[in-house]
């Protein structure tokens, strides 16, 4: 099976790997990096679980080859806090019963981070849009759309 060499930032480190041409980015993260926060879900693009920021813009890493990924810069959902500190929206999640089961959060967290970093003042039918290529199966999704509207109270600071 033919590798291709690609180099790629995940969560601000460098890496430089060898994956085959047909190399899911989810199973590059889960399986050649450790990265276990990005979930398999459908692996068909619709339940969101294994969303992840590239180059700040939501993909499903189920449906781009790791070879897409070549240069840019990924982040996944062990890459939202820093020094050892939860992201607001991690936070809200747990503060604000966003989160059940845990399966799909990791995905919701990060559309959630992209959503609020191109809206940080989103109403609650903007957020319930934003989160359309999400689901879940435990929440009823009331305690998710609070707990982002409660992160992007937080990150404009008030």
């Amino acid at each position: 099976m033919q590798k291709i060499h690609i180099e790629l930032t995940v969560n601000g480190e460098d890496h430089s790997v060898e994956v085959p041409a047909r190399r899911l980015l989810s199973d590059l993260l889960r399986d050649d990096l450790n990265l276990t926060g990005t979930k398999r879900g459908c692996e068909t693009g619709i339940c969101g679980a294994c969303s992840v920021l590239v180059d700040g813009e939501v993909m499903k890493s189920c449906l781009m080859l790791a070879v897409q990924a070549r240069g840019r810069d990924v982040t996944t959902v062990e890459g939202l806090g820093a020094g050892g500190e939860l992201h607001p929206l991690q936070q809200s999640f747990m503060e604000c019963g966003g989160l059940q089961c845990g399966y799909c959060t990791p995905g919701f967290l990060m559309t959630s981070c992209a959503m609020l970093a191109h809206n940080p003042n989103p109403t609650e039918e903007e957020v319930r849009a934003g989160l359309n290529g999400n689901l879940c199966r435990c929440t009823g999704y009331v305690g998710i759309v609070e707990s982002i509207l409660c992160a992007a109270e937080k990150m404009r600071g008030n």
